[in-house]
């Protein structure tokens, strides 16, 4: 019988393995099995969905081959971020981490199987990887060296088991960062080549250590941390920047912040990111700043900068992912598009940034991120312009807002986002009497309000609208569930944040309001001026004083002497007093009065929305005694 000839082939070889699997089954048998089975599916779908193959599996290790060295790495890269993700609630003596081996070789086929030294060294290169990272060959990292978005780090010629010669090892970094396993350590200094450890100690040191999934402590988040006066938080953690126009036409801006602006709107609804507030980020817009600085100011990892330019029917959108520890690009683009597909390619920057960070999404964050109220570039264009004139925040620019709200909803009756921020103008006419009928302002605020939610019932802030509304009506149970749903559905959104905390303050319910100002002013750490207003009057009912003191005070230092401070003044009167600073509180109130001489105890009894009317009596016979008028 004549021997059957072997079938060789070169392959790029993708091996995969658990890294303590008898330990974990040993703690916790079923559960170990479970998320086994559901790791094992998640790894054979990307390996086909990158154009691999599944060879076989042998217990908790994975086999397969790829025709192309760039569509294993890649996959490898897709499937440690997504497992990080997955592995990233769980205990960490729970975890099911892998391994991952790549290598380019020869390899023998017999019956779908491959065998061979090629093989060998793809398990031995596994053994040599990080837990929940990847070891490749010296042949794959000469292929994908300068086509792939990570780094690599030289790990030099490693002797391992039953192959003759010593192969060269890469360790893929996978977050930016470069870091020497320990085990390397033992190898330098036995050698005697103690200057070149010393040497690459410095070097390791400067560059910054470790995955925000490793389990070691996160070097480069802690050499932000050392730099910032904020903490920075575990989950990844963005700044997204306003992006420069480069346009001709200066009128152009409202473009290039719009587009800005989805974006943290879209990364602000996504869970498992923490996302800078507009207000903060903003501060930066015209200014040359280093993004270490940005990032160390605003205590983030990340920080993502871009430029738009339109011109006719065209635009041309440029964006960069940078790592605030190192500037090191995680990723860079450039979007040469008609207008038309402007949506589609904020959805792009916003996917992304998502897969570089290794953030997976909801299915109900999926459809929130995706979907759009309205896909009419010219009613995008007249909300984005009115946006822009609401962030002036005074009566005129109110008013011009609310008028190119009304032209977006011309072009785009269901816009229901539209909807929403004309009902914002009027709610706002009546809370600042910027209106000669808030009664009428507040019953057209609530009218827009209910179409708006009737168009489109996912959107956070008419969530937080319809919490303003039941606040304003004293319905404060009605105004937490709608708070708390605007939270839930935009987690990182500091304003509905800090309005949820507001209606909190009012219920009473001071502790959830006290935690609420501190994160909304953590994800907006230059708030504006109503969040140090509402936080500061948190603090006082809460019986804080010195507290209510101080952010007062950090309210005012922001104003000129002459302006009014919206019961600001007021309210540190009642802080002075209840310290027994009588003297402090009477000048308090009369600089008040002499800036807003029309102001009495009714006025104030009035505008409070305080829900304990007796409490509320007691600060007003205070404020009468210091000196307000009746």
């Amino acid at each position: 019988m004549q021997d059957r000839p072997i079938e060789r082939k070169l392959a790029a070889i993708f091996y995969a393995d658990v890294a303590g699997y008898s330990r974990l089954t040993g703690l916790d048998e079923e559960g170990t099995h479970r998320r086994l089975s559901e790791y094992l599916d998640v790894i054979s779908s990307a390996i086909e969905e990158s154009g691999g193959r599944v060879v076989h599996y042998a217990g908790d290790a994975v086999l397969a081959d790829f025709k192309t060295v760039v569509e294993a790495v890649s996959c490898a890269i897709s499937i440690q971020r997504d497992l990080a993700v997955r592995n990233q609630p769980l205990p960490e003596d729970r975890r099911v981490e892998f391994r991952i081996g790549i290598n380019l070789g020869d390899v023998m086929v017999d019956r779908n199987d491959i065998y061979g030294d090629g093989v060998n060294v793809a398990a031995r290169l596994e053994g040599l990887a990080d837990v929940g990272g990847i070891c490749i060959s010296g042949a794959v990292h000469d292929q994908v060296r300068n086509r792939m978005d990570v780094g690599f780090e030289p790990m030099g010629r490693q002797q391992v088991k039953n192959i003759a010669e010593p192969i060269s090892a890469f360790r893929v970094v996978l977050d930016g960062t470069v870091r020497k396993p320990a085990r390397q350590w033992s190898k330098l200094l036995s050698k005697g080549r103690i200057a070149l450890a010393v040497a690459f100690a410095a070097y390791v040191v400067g560059a910054g250590i470790v995955a925000w999934y490793a389990r070691d402590r996160d070097a480069q988040r802690e050499v932000l941390q050392a730099e910032s006066e904020l903490a920075i938080p575990q989950k990844p953690s963005i700044a997204v920047l306003p992006f420069d126009n480069l346009s001709d036409d200066s009128s152009q801006e409202y473009f290039a912040d719009g587009i800005s602006e989805d974006i943290i709107t879209s990364l602000s609804q996504v869970s498992n990111l923490f996302v800078i507030a507009r207000n903060s980020s903003f501060t930066y817009k015209g200014r040359a700043v280093k993004i270490q600085t940005v990032a160390r100011e605003l205590g983030v990892r990340y920080v993502l900068e871009g430029s738009v330019q339109k011109s006719g029917g065209r635009i041309r959108v440029n964006a960069q992912l940078i790592d605030g520890a190192n500037g090191r690009h995680l990723w860079a683009d450039r979007f040469d598009r008609e207008l038309k597909d402007l949506f589609e390619v904020q959805d792009e920057i916003t996917r992304k940034i998502c897969t570089a960070l290794a953030v997976n999404l909801t299915e109900g964050e999926q459809f929130r991120v995706w979907s759009k109220s309205s896909r009419n570039i010219e009613a995008w264009e007249f909300l984005n312009r009115g946006i822009e004139q609401f962030h002036h925040f005074d009566k005129d620019s109110n008013v011009r807002g609310r008028e190119l709200m009304e032209k977006a909803i011309e072009i785009d009756y269901g816009y229901a986002l539209a909807y929403g921020m004309l009902a914002w103008s009027h709610w706002l006419d009546a809370q600042y009497r910027w209106t000669e009928h808030p009664q009428i302002s507040f019953e057209r605020a609530e009218e827009l309000a209910i179409k708006a939610m009737a168009l489109d019932d996912t959107i956070p802030d008419n969530y937080a609208l319809m919490g303003a509304i039941h606040l304003f009506k004293r319905q404060y149970a009605e105004a937490i569930a709608a708070g708390e749903k605007a939270v839930a559905l935009s987690p990182n959104h500091a304003t509905n944040t800090a309005l949820l905390a507001m209606t909190q303050v009012n219920a009473g319910n001071f502790d959830e309001a006290i935690l609420g100002f501190d994160k909304a002013r953590r994800l907006s750490p230059y708030p504006a001026d109503w969040f140090l207003e509402a936080q500061g009057w948190a603090y006082l009912w809460a019986g804080r004083s010195e507290e209510a003191v101080q952010t007062f005070e950090e309210y005012l230092q922001r104003k000129d002497q002459q302006t009014p401070g919206h019961n600001v003044r007021l309210g540190m009167a009642l802080a002075f007093a209840e310290q027994g600073r009588e003297n402090d509180a009477r000048k308090a109130v009369g600089q008040e009065l002499a800036l807003s001489p029309h102001i009495t105890l009714g006025g104030f009894r009035g505008m409070s929305l305080f829900h304990d009317k007796e409490a509320l009596h007691r600060k007003t016979e205070v404020l009468g005694r210091l000196g307000l008028p009746q």
